[in-house]
């Protein structure tokens, strides 16, 4: 019998699990999903398979998903009804994305009993991600205990960063009792972005200094100087760094004294105004950036300072990291904004051609789902555009481990 090679990647979430399955032979998508509102009186799960030519006829099912056990259940469902199920010979592991990993866990890592406690030993440091990530895995071992479980952790790209660049300025005995680091987030997203960049230029990673901005309604920047993180914008959370859709990123941390000193406000306010109220959300009421262009052709004056206090926030990571790095080969934009929005590129990078960066007006207006630098020829520093796929990274990063263990 030929050796299994299909992974199954599951991303739990609070409420929701998205799903790929993918052959690592040749890194093609057999099934993607989603199953969301989990808990709540109506879910839904969608279930896309996907034939040798890439098109999809996706089925929707409605109906109580009470809980993670019954989502991996239906998913299970849907993958066999396909005859993908996850009694296939054909699957080799079971990828799962947890966002927290801490110290620890600097690498892809088998799930044991003990490497699940550690997981869960995190969750006060990842209160929204961890829990979640914890159960879709217990799910999983459950439903196939003889199939290798991978824990790919959105913060091991960033274990690399050097202590004066992980450490915050507070005292060092109550750092370490309380775990209090910058660990970075987008990890995942952060390394197979670098890597892409690397090859776009024709180098080998290790050749290549990198800045990363990942752009979505989570945004953070990093830099990378020869396939290694050496600095992040996210920190202990993954509430500091760049403005994003709904957090408000750097801040003076006295703020949070102000407002409940004067303002009477709890710490759980505070906490839901800084993550759910405050980036772009808070300053237009919008946190969709085509929604913040239109309105800006219109000329409306909150959705322009949004979208300048947006642009300047980047403008000074890019500076930032250029100085970190010291020389700067690329400046790479992924996921759904940094890919998309052509006029937050453009302003980005804007004003910054003494550091070698330039923009590419047609280039840049180009819309495609493929890698591709929109920087001049004659520019110094190449600017990319690489769509992210953390699903295709994380089920390569299982296969990989898998693999390797089995020889």
């Amino acid at each position: 019998m030929s050796n299994p090679t299909r992974v199954l990647v599951l991303n739990s979430g609070s409420s929701s699990v998205k799903y790929q399955l993918l052959d690592m032979s040749d890194g093609a998508r057999l099934a993607v999903g989603l199953v969301e509102r989990i808990g709540e009186e109506t879910s839904r799960l969608v279930h896309t398979p996907l034939t040798g030519d890439g098109s999809a006829a996706g089925r929707e099912r409605t109906a109580a998903v009470p809980d993670h056990e019954a989502a991996l259940k239906a998913v299970a469902e849907e993958l066999a009804a396909d005859g993908l199920g996850l009694d296939s010979p054909d699957l080799a592991a079971i990828g799962h994305r947890v966002v927290h990993g801490g110290l620890r866990f600097s690498e892809p890592t088998v799930v044991t009993d003990e490497v699940l406690a550690e997981i869960e030993r995190l969750i006060p440091v990842a209160p929204l991600h961890n829990p979640a990530n914890v159960t879709g895995i217990r799910t999983a071992r459950a439903l196939r205990p003889d199939l290798p479980q991978v824990a790919v952790f959105d913060t091991a790209f960033h274990t690399s960063m050097p202590e004066h660049a992980a450490r915050y300025a507070i005292d060092v005995e109550t750092a370490d009792a309380h775990r209090i680091r910058r660990y970075g987030f987008h990890g995942t997203s952060h390394a197979y972005v670098s890597r892409r960049v690397a090859g776009l230029l024709g180098k080998d990673p290790a050749e290549v200094n990198v800045i990363v901005l990942h752009l979505g309604n989570g945004a953070s920047a990093s830099a990378v100087a020869g396939g290694r993180c050496v600095d992040t914008s996210m920190g202990l959370t993954p509430l500091e760094g760049l403005v994003m859709g709904t957090r408000s990123g750097d801040i003076d941390p006295a703020v949070v004294f102000h407002l409940e000193r004067v303002a009477g406000m709890s710490t759980d306010e505070i906490d839901v105004l800084l993550n759910k109220k405050s980036g772009l959300v808070g300053l237009c009421g919008d946190n969709d950036m085509r929604e913040i262009r239109r309105r800006i052709d219109e000329g409306d004056e909150r959705a322009q300072l949004a979208f300048d206090i947006y642009v300047h926030r980047l403008k000074k990571y890019i500076g930032a990291y250029y100085a970190v790095l010291g020389r700067v080969d690329a400046v790479a934009f992924t996921a759904g904004v940094g890919e998309n929005a052509a006029p937050v590129r453009e302003a980005a990078v804007a004003g910054l051609e003494e550091l070698g960066l330039a923009v590419d007006a047609g280039l840049n207006a180009v819309r495609s789902a493929e890698p591709r630098l929109i920087s001049p020829e004659y520019a110094r520093v190449a600017v990319a555009v690489v769509p992210t796929d953390e699903e295709l990274e994380i089920a390569r990063q299982t296969y990989s481990l898998v693999t390797s263990a089995a020889h």
